[in-house]
């Protein structure tokens, strides 16, 4: 669909690129008071994707809110990415969306027929993913800006979190990363036609896939890649378990030419929050520069991290392959070390 808004020049960032660091986010929220509530299952005090809440003993509540402005120029494309990644949170915790609520913030001066195009994209990834759009809210913004707030549902004791893992687990990565480093060379008008189609169609992509597959075997802990990138968020599941991670890495598979514009310096500013975030903690070895720099990339819609029981991963390995973009078997749980993650 064609538009006359070039929807990624009215924003100075792009997609979960634009998510505050999660060093400052920690900071934000470290003395902000919590409530007990015996069937508050998780809250935000675990920096976990969603909150969980029972509601009986055989259902629970997964909420989550998700928005972001423009990651590309298409409306419609734009719609079903930040959907998408709306929709991913539900399923890292292994839950099924059910309901949604737009958000929405526009320029005034936004044609109808763009405004149109980007909700019909939200839809069309709501309904694919079984969920209904029941309403939401919309205020006027220089910088056009889409996302959801989700509600799914989970049994109250079969659901995941993003610590929990176990010493020997197996870790599975579904989607390729560099998302963020070749959108920020599609700004720069840097890419070729059609290079940039493979990075949106993983972003358009749902992790249900992924989820479906994982339920059926003892995942110990699990969590969507977004803007803290695969080293942020592992670095989250590590702590969070109290344990380490030995990453192989060259396991993990990057979208085309990922590495020569990481070679090149251009990377977007997410990287570099998250260096500072996660970098101390981690083990990089003698890594060419390029590699590290991209595992610190800020992933949009970016597939799921799994720990799962060692007996399991050959099986899960299996489904997975026939289910999701990309099946990435990324390293192993360790006991807890000097560092958090190692790569090697």
């Amino acid at each position: 669909m064609e538009t006359e808004v070039k929807l990624t020049k009215l924003s100075s960032c792009a997609g979960c690129g634009a998510k505050v660091g999660a060093g400052t986010l920690s900071k934000l929220l470290g003395d902000m008071p919590t409530h007990f509530d015996p069937n508050l299952l998780v809250g935000f005090d675990r920096s976990d994707d969603a909150s969980v809440y029972r509601v009986s003993d055989e259902l629970a509540l997964v909420q989550t809110v998700d928005f972001f402005p423009p990651i590309v120029d298409d409306p419609f494309t734009f719609g079903q990415i930040a959907a998408t990644n709306a929709l991913s949170d539900v399923y890292a915790m292994g839950g099924e969306p059910k309901l949604a609520l737009n958000l929405l913030c526009i320029p005034e001066s936004m044609p109808q027929s763009a405004v149109q195009a980007m909700l019909a994209g939200g839809y069309s990834k709501v309904y694919e993913a079984g969920a209904i759009i029941t309403g939401g809210h919309s205020i006027f913004d220089d910088v056009p800006k889409y996302g959801l707030s989700v509600t799914g549902f989970v049994h109250p004791d079969r659901f995941y979190k993003n610590h929990g893992a176990r010493e020997g687990d197996v870790l599975f990565l579904t989607k390729p990363l560099g998302v963020g480093i070749l959108t920020t060379a599609e700004k720069a008008e840097m890419l070729e036609a059609g290079e940039i189609d493979r990075a949106i169609q993983l972003m358009t992509t749902l992790n249900k896939g992924a989820r479906d597959c994982a339920v059926n075997y003892r995942v110990h802990a699990c969590t969507d890649v977004t803007g803290f990138s695969l080293m942020g968020h592992m670095l989250e599941m590590m702590q969070g378990s109290d344990l380490s991670a030995r990453v192989e890495t060259g396991a993990i598979e990057f979208l085309p030419r990922v590495l020569e514009f990481a070679n090149m310096g251009l990377l977007p500013a997410g990287v570099y929050r998250n260096r500072n975030f996660a970098e101390p903690f981690v083990e990089e070895g003698d890594l060419p520069l390029k590699v590290r720099d991209a595992l610190y990339d800020p992933q949009t819609s970016g597939g799921l991290l799994i720990a799962v029981d060692p007996q399991d991963a050959d099986a899960l390995e299996r489904d997975l392959m026939a289910s999701v973009p990309s099946t990435q078997r990324i390293g192993t749980v360790i006991a807890k070390s000097g560092k958090s993650i190692y790569l090697v």
